[in-house]
């Protein structure tokens, strides 16, 4: 993996790999007659630390805010009722936590930030995970 570009979608919902996601978000990684890009679908913050950790920066994020609804999903077709599964998403982390690990991890390694994009259809929640990015790496660039 390390001659290729990868895309890190997180994204809990929406799959990378069907639709025109990656034709959206991340055009470059949406045709690859040369074998040199990869796109990695994560669900949630922990599988995204751990994927990070383990294989360092990729080349773009591809950012959602609200991570859980597989879960709460889930819990619901398993029996749970819909009030409590709203309430195990409420304690999922978000694209927010999951930007701001990115940013103190490139803080403790005095790296910059990779290319991202939000996919998110919260605003606030794009504007958030935008905001936060936008403000480290113009800290880089002082």
């Amino acid at each position: 993996m390390k001659n290729k570009k990868v895309l890190l979608w997180l994204d809990d919902i929406r799959n990378p790999f069907i639709a025109d996601w990656r034709l959206q978000y991340a055009p470059e990684f949406e045709y690859n007659e040369d074998g040199d890009r990869e796109t990695v679908w994560v669900k949630n913050y922990y599988d995204f630390v751990d994927w990070i950790t383990e294989n360092g920066l990729p080349h773009t994020i591809a950012f959602d805010h609200d991570l859980g609804e597989d879960v709460a999903i889930s819990l619901v077709e398993a029996g749970m009722n819909k009030k409590k599964a709203r309430m195990v998403k409420r304690e999922s982390k978000s694209g927010k936590d999951a930007a701001n690990w990115v940013v103190n991890f490139c803080m403790d390694n005095d790296l910059d930030l990779p290319h991202w994009e939000v996919q998110s259809a919260n605003p606030t929640g794009r504007d958030n995970i935008n905001g936060l990015l936008q403000n480290y790496k113009e800290f880089r660039n002082k």
